[in-house]
């Protein structure tokens, strides 16, 4: 999926997941859905062009669900930086969970 633009697609960015039939928005990272706090998804999104019309239409989707970009968000130097230290703590969380499947392992 990197050839579609790098994990982390800027605010704004409108695409289609694959098996999907309506467009999305991507509206934040790093999403924690309120009954799982151990799953954390790539994105936060909303239906596009609705936007957000409830709290509980909330869509949860991973980089490698997407089929397919419509629209590219805003990209500018202050999107760059986040993007950077987004990327550097997702990198930690990534490595803290394969230490911890790893200490699992030798435990069991």
């Amino acid at each position: 999926m990197e050839q579609l633009g790098g994990k982390y697609l800027p605010i704004g960015t409108v695409v289609m997941l694959k098996g999907g039939t309506k467009r999305v928005m991507i509206a934040g990272f790093c999403a924690i859905e309120g009954n799982d706090k151990k799953k954390m998804w790539d994105y936060s999104g909303c239906m596009y062009p609705e936007g957000f019309l409830t709290s509980n239409q909330t869509c949860l989707f991973n980089h490698d669900q997407i089929e397919k970009i419509f629209h590219m968000g805003l990209v500018d130097d202050e999107e760059k930086k986040f993007k950077e230290t987004l990327n550097k703590i997702t990198d930690v969380l990534e490595k803290a969970k394969e230490q911890r499947k790893t200490e699992n392992v030798k435990n069991n």
